[in-house]
């Protein structure tokens, strides 16, 4: 097949979305022109400037650099449809309102280059209909594409073509899609609302109608819906305010306007509720209040009853929080034969939802893996509710369900499908298996898939039920022990591949020794050695932790056997480990995502060369206990300021010193993977990865490119120049400042005063050389001093206790 590269992308719209994906777009490195409609006052493009400088303030943060929104380029529709013909894809977000769209394609359609793909980000308007009047050529080019807010966060994009769209297209788009852009793709079939929006609305109404039924308020059926549940934190209610309840609202109205006919139409009215709130402007979290409100430090819950807003906080009970803790067949069973209402409450949502997806699954996807996946990767779902419906038994769930239909208390009174009950599902006990998810269109259990980019994914996103490998066990192990597994990956054998099995991935003595030992077998048998964390979040949202860094509770024995002294053989053990990995004689590659802080930090600054996921958050962050970065974070940060110093030919390394001095002191995390290859800890060579589940296989490939290039590791016993005394002592007059005027403590004072010495090389003259091993020892002899104080390990205790810092 012929490469599909996308040199620039168009947005038509400036609107929330538009904006948002244009800034995705920008993430990627994608050129990216925003459109919208001429301003009538000022400059022509101001609907769309204003949307591009807005973005610099949406939270969470759209871009992964804010001072990038200027890489967005501004247009309107009057001057500027010549720029859609340099456009690979074109992608439309404006209002939910098919008149407007029409009129918006004929006025761009003229202007699209005969290869480009056009697409809609309607979140459930037909793309049939949208593509009424197009000619034959541009109709085989148009399909939905449906993001989910805020595009950059929400692995979830629906791909939905019409009947005339071409498999390529499709194809080219998924592409771009899963490997540019980082998402998770799923093929809708084109009906309303699609897939993720048709049956997590359809779940939402159900919590409405039962916990109304049941008589249980919002912030208990938060407490039941969200984490103990394995869903999103945010649960139910939480989330709509979030996602605002005008945009809801609008949802469940596409859901009354065409599916009139449908079994489950009442279930669509607008829960009363809702419209009260909507009427009323409290539209969620954008304009304050909700179904939550925020009075000061308080936050209130709305009591439909009196429509007022009283204390929250109230939790589940204790018994069905116990019962939400046991395997699946057992939790359902419980939750279904318990007389709590609670209980009672949870068991008919489950009931509502595994009747749902069971009569629509044939008419809204293409098998029961796009449902699941669609509703883990846009709800925030654990795991989706087919495979909760076959882990919790397939067989006896239907039974149940069956009787409950025919009882009247379901909320439809509609038979669940043959499928369920007989044939290749029944036999198989559930919709996955080996072979596949089950599609009734089909009438066969259908493989996931197969485009060559998948290729690029060593552990696709598994469904529970299928044959997919567990990441944690997959390949060949060759050696593993209870701190780390050494493996290599299926095909992949002249890489070797070292994984943490602590909590949070930590870094002990154990891990160091399992480090240390995986680089020793890389340098006999391997190109080399990628350190790469598997989780059991494969199977759901991606992105797990890298390292949070050193194991303050390993240390923890030697500190009460020895004193802060005690910990000094500990401290020197962890450095020697990083230098170890620095000055492998083979290349070792860290692979990271989600948090890599402290020592996890220091692992990747120590390695020959980084591959980060987008949301991968990087930083030193020892002050929150106490301490300073010991593991030879504060003499890479040296180490760079000479380097850089150099480059620009000159002497005052203070200068270049300030910047990761901040960083460590303030305890500055990035804001993602972009952001830290601007604060230094991710260097511009280092390749960052949009894709999370392809982590893996780009960390292999790096290794392999350094090894045949002829890697060699540096030149240890460099000696490198430091900003010396002078540089210490113009930091701590700073530091005096803010301490005195009141914006730091005395034990803040004290632990930068602490930083400034080990980055600045000590009490030695401006420009002195000085090598690792000194820094190093800087660096020890900072943390055990700290250690022996009565601040920091008030922070240790306090951090172990409720893992949150302690100001003191």
């Amino acid at each position: 097949m012929s490469n599909f590269i996308v040199k620039k992308v168009a947005v038509l719209g400036a609107g929330v979305m538009g904006a948002q994906i244009a800034a995705h777009l920008v993430n990627a490195r994608v050129p990216v022109v925003l459109f919208d409609l001429p301003a009538k006052e000022g400059p022509k493009n101001g609907i769309s400037l204003r949307a591009i400088e807005n973005l610099k303030k949406l939270s969470p943060a759209p871009l992964g650099i804010n001072d990038e929104a200027g890489l967005i380029q501004a247009a309107n529709y009057e001057d500027d449809l010549a720029l859609l013909k340099e456009c690979d894809v074109v992608i439309e977000a404006i209002a939910e309102r098919m008149d407007w769209k029409h009129d918006l394609y004929k006025k761009v359609a003229p202007h699209l280059a005969s290869h480009t793909i056009f697409a809609t980000n309607t979140s459930g308007l037909s793309i049939t209909a949208l593509s009424d009047g197009f000619d034959a050529d541009l109709k085989s080019r148009f399909c939905g594409v449906h993001f989910f807010n805020p595009p950059r966060y929400m692995h979830l994009v629906e791909l939905i073509p019409t009947a005339t769209t071409q498999p390529a297209i499709l194809d080219r788009l998924e592409t771009f899609l899963t490997s540019t852009l980082g998402k998770g793709v799923v093929r809708a079939k084109d009906t309303p609302n699609f897939i993720a929006n048709r049956v997590g609305i359809f779940s939402i109404l159900a919590v409405f109608a039962e916990a109304e039924k049941y008589g249980i308020p919002f912030d208990v059926v938060d407490d039941l819906t969200g984490s103990k549940l394995g869903r999103a934190k945010s649960a139910t209610f939480r989330t709509a305010d979030v996602v605002g309840l005008d945009t809801m609202a609008h949802v469940i109205k596409t859901m009354q306007d065409t599916l009139m006919d449908d079994p489950f139409a009442p279930v669509y009215k607008t829960p009363a509720v809702l419209k009260g709130l909507v009427d009323a402007g409290a539209l969620g979290q954008k304009t304050g209040a909700g179904f939550y409100k925020k009075e000061g430090k308080a936050i209130k819950v709305l009591d439909p009853k009196t429509g007022q807003y009283v204390d929250s906080g109230k939790k589940a009970d204790e018994i069905v929080v116990r019962m939400l803790k046991k395997e699946p067949a057992e939790r359902i069973k419980l939750l279904r034969e318990s007389t709590n209402p609670q209980a009672q409450f949870l068991w008919a949502v489950f009931r509502d939802v595994f009747h749902y997806i069971g009569v629509y699954l044939e008419q809204i996807a293409g098998s029961a893996a796009d449902i699941d996946l669609a509703i883990r990767w846009g709800f925030g779902w654990n795991s989706g509710p087919f495979e909760d419906w076959q882990s919790a038994g397939w067989k006896q769930v239907a039974e149940w369900v069956k009787e409950d239909i025919e009882a009247g208390k379901g909320l439809a009174n509609v038979a669940l499908p043959a499928w369920v009950f007989a044939g290749p599902v029944a036999e198989n006990q559930g919709v996955h298996g080996a072979q596949g998810s089950w599609s009734p269109a089909a009438q066969a259990f259908v493989q996931r898939n197969a485009l060559p980019v998948y290729a690029r994914q060593v552990f696709r996103a598994a469904l529970k039920g299928t044959a997919a490998a567990d990441p944690r066990k997959a390949g060949r192990t060759v050696e593993e022990n209870d701190a780390v597994r050494i493996w290599v990956s299926e095909g992949q054998d002249d890489v070797l591949v070292v994984s943490f099995k602590s909590k949070m991935n930590t870094i002990g003595p154990d891990v160091t020794d399992g480090l240390t030992r995986a680089i020793d077998l890389a340098q006999a048998e391997y190109k080399g050695l990628v350190v790469w964390q598997p989780t059991s979040l494969q199977l759901g949202a991606p992105g797990g932790p890298f390292s949070a860094g050193a194991n303050l509770e390993a240390a923890m024995p030697a500190f009460m056997m020895g004193g802060a002294k005690g910990i000094e053989p500990f401290v020197k053990k962890f450095q020697d480990g990083m230098m170890r990995v620095k000055y492998s004689a083979v290349p070792v590659v860290s692979a990271a995502s989600g948090i890599a802080l402290g020592g996890g930090c220091e692992l990747m600054l120590h390695s020959a060369k980084r591959v980060a996921a987008l949301e991968t958050y990087i930083g030193l962050v020892e002050v929150g206990v106490g301490l300073v970065p010991a593991g030879g974070g504060l003499k890479e940060a040296a180490l760079a300021a000479a380097r850089a110093a150099q480059a620009a030919g000159s002497t005052n390394y203070l200068q270049f010193l300030t910047n990761r001095f901040q960083a460590a002191a303030m305890a500055k995390v990035s804001a993602s993977a972009l952001d830290a290859q601007k604060m230094g800890y991710l260097q511009p060579s280092d390749t960052i990865v949009f894709n999370v589940h392809e982590l893996l296989h780009v960390a292999q490939n790096e290794v392999r490119a350094l090894s045949n290039a002829g890697y060699r590791a540096p030149v240890p016993g460099t000696l490198v120049p430091v900003a010396g005394r002078s540089g210490i002592a113009t930091i701590k007059a700073s530091l005096a400042n803010m301490r005195d005027g009141g914006f730091i403590s005395a034990h803040d004072f004290l632990i930068a005063s602490r930083i400034a010495e080990a980055v600045c090389g000590g009490d030695v003259e401006a420009g002195s050389l000085v090598s690792e091993e000194w820094l190093l020892a800087l660096e020890r002899k900072a943390f055990v001093d700290l250690l022996g104080t009565g601040k920091t390990q008030e922070r240790i205790m306090g951090m172990l206790q409720t893992g949150k810092p302690v100001r003191n």
